[in-house]
């Protein structure tokens, strides 16, 4: 004979099977999926020999961005003129967020910035750096079907003097870099090449043109 639940019991079962049942429910709902896998990408952390040390305060804003690249998703492009998105994977932040961080690690990696740091209000700084993110996002040749894309990166920075709010220097770094193979880790490593090699080629440029920015205004740094 079945043993009738004690009612203490069937009050504690009770929530549990409904939550359950509402989990059941919701997966079966029109629309619903699953939360996209995050990606992130590196700084860079090998320079060239032979970098000077400069001592001037250097602040970074994020960068700026179009609308369809200031996102936190990965975008695609398969012709000029069109850009849409990867489905079901995304960015561990936007990109214009994500490229300012890595670009502040990737100044101190190089070990020659004694003081780099993003730019926050009540921050005192000599050289304020300014981007833009023009190109990031992958690039299919519509001419060679089922083709790996390639990863174009191109990032416009520009240094300002402080206080004075000139701008002292300005230079555009872009790289292309082919994945591999069609699959999303490839697409993905082409990506970190890309930046990478626009972040190494970015953060030596601006190292230079500070140093030059301090011999000539010696009292920066008094």
């Amino acid at each position: 004979m079945r043993m009738p639940v004690p009612v203490p019991l069937l009050a504690r079962l009770l929530p549990a099977c409904c939550i359950a049942l509402g989990l059941l429910a919701a997966c079966s709902l029109p629309g619903f999926s699953p939360p996209p896998k995050l990606f992130t990408l590196t700084p860079k952390n090998t320079f060239s020999d032979g970098l000077p040390v400069v001592r001037s305060q250097i602040l970074i804003e994020p960068p700026v961005a179009a609308a369809g690249i200031d996102t936190g998703r990965i975008a695609l492009s398969r012709a000029p003129t069109s850009l849409d998105y990867y489905a079901g994977v995304s960015w561990t932040d936007r990109a214009p967020a994500m490229v300012q961080t890595l670009m502040v690690e990737s100044f101190e990696n190089s070990g020659k910035a004694l003081s780099v740091g993003r730019e926050t209000i009540g921050l005192r700084s000599d050289v304020i750096l300014k981007s833009e993110l023009r190109e990031f996002q992958a690039e299919y040749d519509p001419a060679v079907e089922n083709a790996p894309p390639r990863v174009h990166v191109r990032i416009n920075a520009k240094l300002v003097a402080m206080p004075r709010r000139s701008i002292e220097a300005s230079k555009t770094f872009e790289s292309f870099e082919p994945a591999r193979g069609a699959g999303f880790e490839d697409i993905i490593a082409a990506y970190d090449e890309a930046l990478g090699k626009v972040l190494r080629r970015l953060v030596e440029w601006s190292l230079a043109e500070t140093a030059r920015l301090d011999r000539e205004s010696p009292r920066r740094n008094s």
